[in-house]
């Protein structure tokens, strides 16, 4: 109904509420957008999301259409206006808040008005003249927030994970060809930031990328998880409100018009209440970011200096690092990914404690879950990327410093243990640090312990990089 300033009048049980004609959402979402202004992120942030609610709709249209209770006209308004929403459009109108109260309804009935009032146009009919289509009767049936919206989200997060894993992939490949790039590069390897024994800089670059290879492995298996769906269970999983055949048939119109492999839960009871699947792809995303962020660590380590650091390698220069110290420049990039990656391990907690929340047959706290996992995959991937594109790709070696190290250092005495003897090369390791003398001019020049030609032997390109027992 129209009133005499061009608005719209919509109605639910608290009461009336004018509505401007411009929008399709209608009063629910209205009263949602007042409610909830609490992260000033809307769901139109997530552009997956809205994606995922046109699916589940649409699918339940269809399914609806075929157990015969649902007409066939209706069913085609609703399906145009679902295939607006997966094609991207009305983004913008998605306005509610992604932490709100009430379990998720005000999203998926912000997705229900937006569809309806879409449906109505298409039918010839104009917004809010839900005695024609309904956001509830129609766009809704067969349904519950408490199934629509955790399919939704599952949906979305196995989509929205694809692109996470497409920027760690690309940040492997730059390791690897950094590792190829630096496979002629002699350096020291330490352990507690102490010298060890030598190793090649492509080999370190290489175990970079090997590591983010296994969490790639880790983070698809888990997003396995969310082909697990609860639809048509509705309100507490006991399928209230749902014609005969209707969960099977609309878990696999949904399969099939989102191409992801969803199956329908055994059981339906345990589903609408269980968020386990969220916390344990939160651990695994943490685990990916947790060694990301070491990596950065190991980076902003072996690039200190650059006279008075390790300065074994080079990070691009992004931008000038101090107001007031002339010529410094920091690692801003690795910086930024590990402050990413704290974020992360903190929603982890989150998470961990909103699904902990759960009560009876609902866990009503999946808002701050989904809120917390679609901001984690998002800054995260903007973190590798820029990790990838501005520092990875960038990085250099000071072949000198690495190799000066290496000789330098006390830690190849190690070598020598299987020709001299823990104790005698001990004792060569303690006078080599108390009077600054090089391991080779204490053992061949002074004390004449190896040949020069033993020596060249033991200490060879091939032999410190790739070690084979050498003995007397």
């Amino acid at each position: 109904m129209e009133n005499k300033t061009g608005n719209r009048l919509e109605h639910d049980f608290i009461g009336e509420r004018e509505i401007s004609n411009e929008v399709y959402y209608g009063v629910q979402t209205l009263r949602a957008l007042e409610n909830f202004n609490i992260t000033g992120i809307p769901i139109s942030k997530e552009p997956l999301f809205i994606i995922a609610f046109g699916f589940v709709k649409k699918a339940a249209a269809l399914a609806n259409r075929d157990c015969g209770i649902l007409d066939p006209k209706i069913t085609e308004a609703i399906v145009f206006a679902c295939d607006q929403l997966i094609s991207g459009k009305h983004t913008d109108q998605f306005v509610t808040d992604l932490i709100q109260g009430g379990a998720g309804t005000s999203i998926n009935m912000n997705a229900n008005e937006v569809i309806a009032n879409i449906g109505l146009e298409y039918l010839g009919h104009k917004k809010g003249d839900y005695q024609f289509l309904h956001p509830n009767n129609h766009v809704n049936c067969s349904q519950s927030t408490n199934d629509a919206y955790p399919t939704a989200l599952k949906l979305a997060l196995y989509k929205k994970t694809e692109q996470y894993i497409a920027a760690i992939e690309d940040l492997k490949l730059a390791f690897t060809k950094k590792g190829r790039e630096f496979n002629h590069v002699l350096k020291m390897g330490r352990t507690q930031l102490q010298d060890a024994v030598p190793m090649l800089l492509g080999d370190e670059f290489h175990g970079f990328a090997s590591s983010i290879n296994e969490d790639i492995k880790r983070v698809l298996e888990a997003r396995k998880l969310f082909t697990d769906c609860n639809m048509g269970g509705t309100a507490i999983g006991t399928m209230i409100n749902t014609p005969k055949g209707y969960p099977k048939m609309v878990t696999q119109y949904l399969a099939e018009l989102s191409g992801v492999p969803l199956k329908l839960s055994k059981d339906l009871i345990d589903a609408s209440s269980d968020t386990g699947d969220y916390v344990q792809f939160s651990g695994v995303l943490k685990r990916s970011v947790i060694k990301i962020s070491k990596i950065c660590n190991d980076l902003r380590l072996l690039s200190s200096g650059p006279r008075c650091g390790l300065n074994e390698i080079n990070l691009p220069k992004m931008q000038p690092g101090s107001s007031i110290m002339p010529g410094k420049v920091n690692p801003v990039i690795p910086e930024a990914v590990n402050q990413t990656a704290f974020y992360v391990i903190g929603a982890d907690v989150t998470i961990t404690m909103a699904a902990e929340a759960g009560q009876l047959q609902l866990n009503v706290m999946e808002p701050v879950i989904s809120f917390s996992l679609f901001t984690s995959l998002e800054y995260m991937k903007n973190a590798v990327n820029a990790l990838t594109t501005k520092c990875i790709e960038g990085i250099t070696a000071n072949e000198k410093v690495c190799s000066d190290f290496v000789m330098n250092s006390i830690g190849i005495v190690t070598a020598l243990n299987p020709i001299l003897g823990y104790e005698s090369s001990a004792a060569i390791a303690k006078e080599a640090l108390e009077t600054g003398k090089s391991i080779h001019t204490i053992v061949v020049t002074e004390k004449a312990l190896i040949t020069q030609k033993k020596w060249d032997e033991l200490y060879s390109f091939e032999n410190m990089v790739h070690p084979s027992f050498i003995s007397k």
